[in-house]
């Protein structure tokens, strides 16, 4: 029994080893063991996991095998309708009155009514935590003036973007009467960046629970993630009945550092929420974000100008590491000549500052003039020179 016991418990180590991730950069997946790269994406068809700040992919698997989106097609529809936003040409508080068009979407809804009258702020409520088809089309049609222009600029937006591979049919993502309405993991991660680029959506998709309707229709998020999963901060869920399978753009913040997991093709929702965790938890046991703020780089002695220095500024700085890479610290080297000649505009690149890991440059930014210097005319030359004499006289 004993021996029964210890061979138990050699298998038992032996599956939780051949389950867990390793900490292989995604430029490497080529190389990692098919159980590794299983352990990862697990029965989703499609996975990326992206840094958002700046884009760099930590894992992907299948990334640009089109597929339907279902409802994270309402991304894009969100991100429309948060530039238009941002842009002041709708406003939250403004007022949209419901069509029989959009009363009639089907599938996720809040139920509008044809003639009901309700707020920008409550319905992008309603698409963001309920997924309701409803609203989206009501948006759509409130910002367009019909659902058809909307697509229209739904698939400008998205070649605008880079997003490739993706082909946008209508505002919902409803799939029982599209042709060709696709697109990619790595497509829906460029446009979920986007997104959370506009701050004020954060304020709706972490909510949990809300209600509509002045307190009488509750709303539940569809992401379980924000309420069962630390740091998740978005961003939308989808399910599609053409192909019978389950997606979601999962995003988390920890320490700093935002991820964004899309999956693609899961079998049902719980395979699809346990599959973003782990590309989350990946992301978060094996890499960390490196920031550096914008700020002032002192001054530079300027030839031949009105003023003798220029003031100084440089960029922020951000950059994606392995954990345990740069263990020293980053070290920062200054690119500056001794001067400039006049004249100088603001905004002049001048230098550079090298973010350096070691002997690795892990990254640089701009060193910038910060303020006009004009150059010295004969009349401020001869005034310069009087008031030099005067001093000495």
């Amino acid at each position: 029994m004993k021996r029964k016991a210890t061979f138990v418990s050699v298998l038992l180590a032996a599956v939780l080893l051949f389950l867990l991730p390793t900490g292989i950069s995604a430029e490497n997946n080529a190389g990692r063991s098919a159980a590794d790269s299983t352990a990862l994406y697990g029965e989703a068809k499609s996975v990326i996991l992206i840094e958002a700040a700046t884009g760099r992919v930590l894992y992907e698997h299948e990334a640009d095998v089109r597929l339907p989106p279902a409802s994270v097609t309402k991304v894009m529809t969100l991100l429309l309708i948060a530039e238009e936003i941002d842009r002041g040409t709708m406003k939250l508080t403004d007022t949209v009155q419901v069509s029989d068009n959009a009363s009639h979407m089907g599938g996720s809804q809040v139920y509008l009514k044809a003639g009901e009258e309700m707020s920008v702020e409550d319905l992008l409520k309603s698409v963001i935590i309920a997924s309701a088809n409803d609203a989206a089309t009501a948006l759509a049609e409130q910002a367009a003036g019909s659902v058809e222009e909307f697509v229209i600029r739904m698939n400008q937006r998205a070649k605008e973007l880079g997003m490739e591979n993706t082909v946008f049919e209508n505002p919902t993502g409803l799939d029982d009467s599209t042709v060709d309405h696709k697109t990619t993991a790595r497509d829906i991660a460029i446009m979920s960046r986007e997104l959370m680029k506009h701050e004020f959506i954060l304020n709706y998709t972490t909510i949990w629970m809300d209600t509509i309707r002045n307190g009488a229709f509750g709303l539940t998020n569809t992401n379980r993630l924000i309420r069962f999963y630390s740091g998740a901060n978005g961003l939308k869920t989808g399910s599609t009945h053409q192909a019978g399978f389950f997606c979601i753009s999962a995003a988390a913040k920890r320490d700093g550092m935002q991820l964004i997991a899309v999956i693609m093709g899961a079998p049902n929702r719980d395979s699809r929420n346990v599959t973003a965790k782990r590309l989350l938890d990946y992301g978060f046991a094996n890499y960390r974000y490196v920031f550096r703020e914008a700020g002032d780089s002192g001054e530079m002695k300027v030839l031949g100008g009105v003023s003798d220095n220029v003031k100084l500024t440089h960029g922020e700085f951000g950059t994606v590491l392995e954990k345990g890479e740069a263990a020293n610290g980053i070290e920062e080297g200054v690119n500056l000549p001794e001067s400039i000649d006049a004249p100088v505009k603001a905004g002049d690149v001048v230098g550079t500052i090298d973010y350096k890991a070691g002997d690795t440059v892990i990254g640089s930014v701009e060193i910038r003039a910060a303020e006009n210097v004009a150059r010295i005319g004969f009349g401020g030359l001869l005034a310069r020179m009087f008031g030099c004499f005067c001093v000495k006289g």
